[in-house]
């Protein structure tokens, strides 16, 4: 198998890797949401070997090496098995992602359902590409706006349920066990009925299966972890969810960390670490990186036909609201819309307002200088 010729429109795995603009992105899928000082340390060094000294976060919780080489693939593979950071068999890798709330404890209910999931995922049929689980059963959901077909939450009568994601109500279950066995069902369920329809469960407008009543109300959502102390560490942001290798080696150096948890946020959790500012990461809630999202864009990726993250930077903070900056229409760093949707096409700009990167630009065909001036920036 060579990593040549992938079909892109999928997730860059570890054995499917997404050829870019700057060569394959190779992504690797943290276990409960977990690396362990040593794995961190490998995925910095292997980052600077045969990467481009960049990571990316996403909003699946997952860690993306950039600028891989063809000829490097191989090699960083044997080094991500070795670490135990992927699963040597690609069809194991290949299963459905389970997202887990970051905040888990040993033994909790998040720990245990997320554990006996990633068990019985093997049970599964296909399904289609991105199609995911969250486990998120805590007493507020912390993954609300993190993308996942099937949930496992905590209800607002105090036990556990399903949900269908799109869907307001779920199903209560008795105990954890349960809940794994319904979310599993209705996975099953879901593959087995889609057909060529929707492929994403947020989409399906047919009704759920009588065995799913949708009975009861998810708890409430509180934002994503606050930058600075928490129980188990410090919590920083990565501005555009991007760190250098050589940041993040120096910030888990210390002897004193003891892993690092990834969070579909732009945050990192450095268990252990002591209070200090570091290079790279951000300690400002405030800071307009954490609130802007932007993609590699041009020359980084294919796709794009415009610069991104320069001119994201440049307008944080002087746009109002949620900025979204993509390079084409895909829209890869932001599903949701934005308050302000830059998109690129055809080497200009359009601006789309309240939107997403593939609706129709009210504004459209700006230059670099005229979008400036349009906003009033230079």
């Amino acid at each position: 198998m060579t990593a040549s010729g992938r079909v892109k429109g999928w997730c860059p795995g570890a054995w499917r890797p997404m050829a870019s603009g700057d060569g394959l992105i190779v992504r690797v899928r943290p276990r409960f949401g977990t690396l362990s000082r040593s794995q961190v340390l490998i995925i910095c060094d292997a980052s600077r070997r045969w990467g481009s000294g960049t990571i990316d976060l996403t909003n699946r919780g997952n860690v993306q090496l950039r600028g891989v080489h063809e000829q490097d693939w191989r090699s960083l593979l044997t080094a991500l098995i070795e670490a135990d950071l992927i699963d040597s068999s690609p069809e194991a890798e290949a299963r459905p992602p389970v997202l887990v709330a970051p905040d888990w404890q040993p033994d909790d209910d998040n720990y245990i359902a997320a554990q006996m999931l990633s068990e019985r995922l093997g049970e599964l049929p296909a399904l289609p590409a991105k199609v995911g689980f969250a486990v998120d059963a805590g007493p507020v959901r912390l993954l609300t706006d993190a993308p996942a077909d099937f949930r496992i939450e905590r209800a607002m009568t105090g036990s556990l349920m399903v949900r269908a994601d799109g869907r307001e109500l779920g199903t209560p279950v008795e105990s954890v066990g349960t809940a794994v066995n319904t979310a599993l069902r209705l996975a099953r369920w879901f593959g087995e009925s889609a057909g060529e329809g929707a492929r994403r469960m947020k989409r399906r407008r047919d009704p759920l299966p009588d065995w799913l009543p949708e009975a009861v109300r998810p708890v409430l959502s509180q934002p994503s972890f606050p930058l600075g102390k928490h129980p188990l560490g410090l919590v920083y942001g990565l501005r555009f969810g991007q760190v250098s290798a050589d940041a993040l080696r120096k910030a888990v150096l210390p002897e004193n960390v003891r892993g690092v948890r990834v969070t579909p946020w732009r945050r990192l959790l450095i268990e252990g670490a002591h209070p200090e500012p570091l290079d790279g990461l951000l300690t400002d809630e405030g800071d307009p990186g954490l609130t802007t999202d932007a993609c590699p864009g041009k020359p980084f990726c294919e796709q794009a036909t415009v610069p991104t993250r320069e001119l994201a930077q440049q307008l944080a903070g002087e746009i109002k609201g949620r900025l979204h900056v993509s390079g084409c229409p895909k829209g890869c760093a932001r599903q949701r819309p934005a308050d302000t949707c830059i998109v690129g096409e055809g080497g200009r700009y359009g601006v789309i307002f309240q939107g997403r990167a593939d609706e129709t630009p009210e504004v459209a065909g700006l230059t670099e200088s005229q979008l400036r001036s349009y906003f009033g920036v230079e």
